[in-house]
């Protein structure tokens, strides 16, 4: 069953990509158009250096926004799940944030902080922080009541339900919550390098993009889909590592 679930998805990736690039070279179609697979490989390879640096300025951004709405989010969330006032006069507005588009607020935030690293870590904690509040605060109040009704007949203190019961047995949602953002930050730091940069891979992006070689613009969007995927996989290597009674749980289903 795992032979299948690797091959069959890689076998349609394959599939994919021969039809692409036999399409291009039959119908004879221009580079600026849509290029083929191969020549985004070269484009990748003979552009790695340069691809790599705004890669590097992309990232940086992308895990400074994202370490910053994770820790938001932890503290949101355990006030929500602590307070039910707190919860209900918050959580009207977190779900008014996910309703503005990002690039509406992109201008205000450069015109607000300038067109350094600030605007675009301040787009990847707006994009990033609602999937992980809500998956973690939602595991906070599925944890198991007869546990904390345990802990407090031994006069356990709050912070000692939280960190012997509650994060633990929540931190399923919240690597949930986490993955999402992994993928969602690389993309924010991208709309914020699109609206104000000399760098980075949004930059860099737009940059070729206005040149028509859309082989680069393409090579753009691999880089990015990889950093997006590589972010994801490190959040699931953390998780495994960090809360291994997860495992038994993944197990077991």
């Amino acid at each position: 069953m795992k032979k299948r679930s690797i091959s069959m998805p890689l076998l349609v990736f394959v599939i994919v990509i021969a039809i692409w690039e036999m399409s291009v070279k039959m119908f004879n179609i221009s580079l600026y158009i849509l290029p083929a697979p191969s020549k985004i490989l070269s484009a990748i390879v003979e552009n790695f250096d340069v691809l790599w640096e705004h890669s590097m300025v992309t990232l940086t951004e992308a895990l400074i926004g994202l370490a910053i709405s994770t820790l938001l989010a932890i503290l949101i969330a355990i006030l929500m799940d602590m307070s039910k006032t707190f919860k209900t006069s918050v959580y009207p507005y977190l779900i008014v944030t996910q309703t503005v588009p990002v690039m509406v607020l992109g201008p205000l935030f450069s015109i607000w902080l300038g067109f350094g690293m600030a605007p675009k870590v301040l787009i990847v904690i707006f994009m990033c922080f609602f999937p992980i509040a809500i998956s973690f605060a939602d595991a906070l109040g599925q944890v198991d009541q007869n546990q904390i009704n345990l802990l407090r007949s031994f006069k356990a203190s709050t912070w000692q339900i939280y960190s012997m019961v509650k994060i633990p047995s929540g931190a399923l949602g919240l690597f949930s919550g986490l993955k999402v953002a992994a993928t969602y930050c690389i993309g924010g730091a991208i709309v914020g390098e699109w609206l104000s940069s000399s760098a980075g891979l949004g930059y860099y992006m737009l940059r070729v993009k206005n040149g028509y070689m859309l082989d680069k613009v393409f090579a753009c969007v691999v880089m990015i889909i990889v950093w997006s995927v590589l972010l994801n996989l490190a959040c699931s290597l953390i998780q495994y590592f960090a809360f291994p009674h997860l495992r038994k749980k993944g197990k077991s289903k």
